[in-house]
């Protein structure tokens, strides 16, 4: 698994659902020296777990957008599987009321370059091709800064949903250190003290 943590996220341009219509060039370079940006993959179009974080988010938009934050969510299906989802109410599985970008990576190039892409495909002496397990996103997540740089990334397995919480908390973390130039530790909260990268900081902290 790469670590992407302090690099250029990967480029990419691909057909997305944007409020509810196909573009055909999305690309998350719109962004930089305007929004942070959350990227987050998932699995599959009209599963089980995948819903429940897909309408989190849009519960959750608000508060990422007065953080100055895009959500922006992709897998492996196509971007007709995912605008039907989208066209599927709730009640019956769907994302219905979901209405931030959700990207196409039915080439799976994205998910390769974010190194998030579960199963293996090569070529066999006989020149088959092979491929071992299935070929779609595990659970990423990518926080990128305002310069496009990746600060922070988390992959679960397919079986685990992810926490919105913990996502918000590092942006605030993320955000205070770039306002206050002190950085956070183990569990903090916006709010919180946070402290100078120095002994002297450490110290002062500990002793609270």
């Amino acid at each position: 698994m790469s670590v992407l943590v302090g690099k250029k996220a990967p480029s990419f341009s691909a057909k997305a659902v944007v409020n509810n219509q196909i573009v055909e060039n999305f690309s998350l370079d719109q962004f930089v020296g305007k929004k942070y940006v959350v990227l987050f993959f998932y699995p599959k179009d009209f599963t089980f777990v995948c819903p429940t974080e897909l309408h989190r988010f849009q519960d959750e938009l608000e508060e990422f957008s007065s953080r100055n934050v895009e959500v922006v969510g992709c897998s492996t299906d196509s971007e007709f599987s995912h605008f039907a989802w989208l066209n599927t109410p709730k009640n019956k599985g769907g994302i219905e009321g979901v209405n931030y970008p959700l990207v196409a990576d039915i080439n799976k190039t994205i998910s390769e370059a974010y190194d998030v892409l579960a199963g293996t495909a090569d070529v066999n002496e006989a020149g088959d091709y092979e491929v071992e397990g299935e070929m779609v996103a595990y659970r990423g997540l990518f926080l990128i800064d305002l310069e496009g740089r990746v600060r922070h990334q988390v992959v679960n397995d397919m079986p685990l949903g992810r926490s919105i919480r913990e996502c918000l908390r590092v942006i605030d973390a993320l955000q205070h250190f770039e306002a206050h130039g002190e950085v956070c530790p183990m569990d903090w909260e916006k709010g919180a003290a946070a402290m100078t990268a120095d002994h002297a900081g450490v110290s002062a902290y500990l002793s609270k």
